[in-house]
């Protein structure tokens, strides 16, 4: 197994981490407050398990080797060898810890490549402990969470004589940047969600410093200040720090560098005023302050400062981009010969690949499947059109913004699905088509566009099949569809851009779930967790493949559902790239379950590296794969009507505009468009207000005359009036529905007239001087 940890820098904060722990005895002291992310550089690891010994090999950060460590794995043996301190100290404290608490054997660990700075404020102690508590959690399937694993690197490490801060361990968080707050014992953590990257660019000012010194010296002050020096250590660590390193969060979330530029120069100043006479031998820092004022570098950066305990041991400065960030490490190692380091921290990535599984051979649904491959089994879509059920989950995947679909298949199948995607139907069919099928034929030509094939050379599980998307995916986090679903929202918006948005949010990996009664769970992978919001979102900590009832009542209830209930996985997940290293390590070692390669195992791994978020998607899954199954969907489908079934018609919408350069509205009815055009948008795009809908609308099509008769203010009076002549439904739902009028009920109808009010907020229309009975209730998206 590979592991890799990265360093930790504090970007705001320093020593706050131990100042805010005093609160345990002095409650007046001002809770700590530290920004801290993993730098792009760290430590990489190869781990393995070994039956009764920890056995290290490690490289150190210039390249040379030491020599094989080993050691019993006996808690005396593991306790005497931390306590003498040293390079190897740190991972015999954390196997001692571990071995404390859990029932464990040996690791063999190999640190095959170190590429971070050791001994200057990066927390690389940190980094090898961390590594080791996620190798024995990983190992020995332990089913720590992320800060699990910091908590017993943090406790591996105080076994040793180094006295590391609390922060330090926060590089289990990865390249992520995360708040941390110190409140006595408590600590608490908290992912930052960046809306720009940022540019950062770490010096190693290759000169001294005694950390320990000036930590014995910044303590004095605590937990009660006996003169002004100490007064001064605590205002600084306190209250001008917290409100600096909270104010760096707002910038920080609204990706404003120049603002966070300003706020470096500010802490260091107030550092410098308040901390330095406490310790001035080794705070003074003299080469720290001469790279922080080099004059080269001022108009490339937006403001610097020190790292860790502050003194001549590293800094860090903020730019603009990465072309300054860039052209500062070039003057730096050239003018002060000093080795510089980027730290860049990125935007949650954009979800635009989606991933449909369709090499399976459909056994239960033999001999069927053996004629037609199920994916591409019919189902009628509330358009009235029929339609392989592959193309409705494609075309939800776009109409939630997706760009690009992989289809994983079977060599044997590719012809069918290039046909299908690819080819348009021959000349003399083509030409029976209505002239709506024909440009609908046009509409699935152009959707193939967007599709690769990706060929399952071999049948060897659902996790292999994905491995098999390994270079089509990139390194992008993707939307993962079975192929043998179908899904309806309950909601304006559909179910693939709901898990969209949560990632977005979170930041991880996201698994869409759905609650399903005990004795249904036998036939759904299942999960459990800690609800972050109530009945809408959780942080999965366990995932079971088709638990029985004994089981899911003993391990897979959730605090807060009946009894009785679980959450089973919906068939829609978003993964980041970091799966297929899980898939490959599986794949290398023949790690097979039931014969196959499994993807459950391998998102339980991803998992504990990442963290797993869930979500409770408002939305219907619609199962084609068994045969009473697949009868019920026929049925269901076509019958359930909800709002985000018109993504689909926004989807043609766009595309007729996009190809006839305006809607095909015609006769005395043209100027509706706009009208049928603001209520797909507002209805179908999670809400768009309407004044970007009208920003758009003019932009791309403007109109000079939008609305017949000398005063566009007649527009009130026509509407109204064909509301009351009935035309609205002769004219805007057929445009929309593709439906003939007589084809709509009644109830129907009243509810696109209510959604027009609702989707276009016209005023005239509340005074109900139409002549349609209203209904006591009608839904809105």
């Amino acid at each position: 197994m590979k592991l890799f940890v990265p360093g930790r820098i504090c970007l705001f904060g320093e020593h706050s981490d131990w100042a805010g722990g005093y609160r345990r005895i002095n409650a007046e002291l001002e809770k700590g407050y530290a920004i801290i992310a993993g730098t792009n550089q760290g430590i990489y690891m190869e781990v393995k398990p070994h039956p009764s010994k920890l056995i290290i090999k490690s490289t150190l950060n210039d390249g040379k080797k030491t020599d094989m460590f080993e050691i019993p794995m006996e808690r005396e043996a593991l306790l005497k060898e931390a306590q003498k301190g040293g390079y190897f100290s740190y991972t015999a404290g954390v196997a001692y810890q571990v071995l404390t608490h859990y029932r464990v054997r040996g690791l063999e660990i190999d640190n095959t490549v170190t590429d971070l700075p050791i001994k200057k404020g990066l927390s690389s102690s940190a980094a090898i402990c961390v590594g080791v508590a996620r190798a024995f959690n990983r190992i020995y399937n332990l089913k720590m969470t992320t800060r699990g694993e910091m908590e017993f690197a943090y406790m591996g490490e105080i076994t040793t004589p180094s006295r590391c801060g609390r922060m330090d361990q926060g590089c289990a968080y990865g390249n992520r940047p995360i708040i941390m707050i110190f409140d006595g014992d408590r600590i608490d953590v908290k992912e930052l969600k960046l809306s720009k990257n940022l540019y950062f660019v770490i010096v190693d000012l290759c000169a001294s410093k005694d950390t320990k010194e000036i930590l014995a010296r910044l303590n004095q002050g605590y937990p009660f200040a006996e003169n002004d020096l100490q007064k001064a250590v605590q205002n600084y660590l306190g209250p001008i720090s917290a409100g600096i390193t909270n104010k760096a969060v707002e910038m920080i979330e609204a990706g404003d560098a120049a603002e966070i530029g300003k706020l470096m120069k500010k802490a260091q100043a107030e550092f410098d005023k308040n901390c330095l006479p406490a310790c001035p031998s080794q705070l003074t820092a003299p080469v720290l302050h001469k790279v922080l004022n080099y004059k080269p570098i001022q108009s490339l950066i937006l403001g610097g400062k020190g790292v860790g305990s502050q003194g001549d041991g590293t800094a860090q400065f903020i730019v603009k981009d990465e072309e300054s960030q860039n052209k500062v490490i070039e003057i730096i190692e050239k003018d002060l010969n000093l080795p510089c380091l980027k730290l860049t921290l990125e935007t949650g990535r954009k979800v635009r690949k989606a991933l449909i599984p369709a090499a399976g051979f459909g056994t239960r649904l033999f001999p069927a499947s053996k004629a037609l491959k199920k994916e591409l089994f019919p189902v009628i879509g509330k358009d009235g059109r029929i339609k392989p059920a592959i193309l409705t989950i494609i075309e939800e995947a776009i109409s939630a913004g997706i760009e690009e679909i992989g289809i994983i298949v079977q060599p044997a199948d590719r012809a069918i699905f290039e046909e299908f995607f690819f080819m348009p139907p021959a000349i003399e069919n083509f030409n029976k088509l209505s002239r709506e099928n024909q440009e609908y034929s046009e509409y699935i030509l152009d959707i193939g566009h967007r599709i690769t094939l990706i060929e399952q050379t071999v049948q060897d599980g659902f996790g292999h099949a994905i491995y098999c998307s390994r270079e089509w995916a990139g390194n992008e986090p993707f939307l993962l569809m079975l192929g043998d679903h179908i899904y309806g929202s309950e909601t304006g918006i559909s179910c693939a851009r709901q898990i969209m948005d949560v990632f977005e949010r979170r930041g991880h990996s996201v698994l869409g779930l759905r609650i399903t009664p005990e004795e249904e769970i036998r036939h759904y992978g299942c999960v459990t967790g800690n609800w972050d919001i109530e009945n809408s979102e959780l942080t999965i900590t366990e995932f079971y493949e088709k638990p029985d009832a004994d089981y899911a009542r003993k391990h897979l209830h959730i605090n807060g559902m009946k009894e009785g209930q679980y959450l089973t996985v919906f068939g829609q997940y978003i993964l980041t790239p970091k799966i297929f290293e899980y898939l490959e390590e599986d794949i290398r070692h023949n790690n097979r379950e039931k014969g196959e390669f499994q993807l459950t195992s391998c998102l339980d791994k991803l998992r504990q590296e990442e963290g797993f978020g869930g979500y409770v998607v408002k939305g219907r899954r619609f199962d084609i794969g068994l045969p009473e199954a697949y009868r019920q969907t026929v049925i269901d489908y076509r019958n359930v009507w909800e709002f985000s079934d018109l993504d689909q018609l926004r989807m043609l919408f766009f595309w007729r505009i996009q190809k006839y350069k305006r809607p095909r509205f015609t006769g005395p009815f043209v100027f509706l468009w706009p009208y049928c055009y603001l209520f797909l948008l507002n209805s179908c795009s999670a809400g768009q207000p309407i004044s970007r809908c009208l920003q758009w609308m003019q932009a791309n099509f403007p109109l000079t005359k939008p609305f017949p008769g000398k005063d566009s203010r007649n527009k009130a009076i026509i509407i109204n009036r064909m509301i009351q002549s009935n035309l609205i439904i002769r004219t805007m739902i057929p445009i929309m529905t593709g439906k003939k009028e007589s084809s709509i009920s009644g109830s129907r109808s009243l509810t696109w007239i209510f959604l027009l009010e609702k989707a276009l907020e016209l005023p005239f229309l509340n005074n109900r001087e139409h002549n349609f009975p209203l209904p006591e209730k009608h839904d809105f998206p």
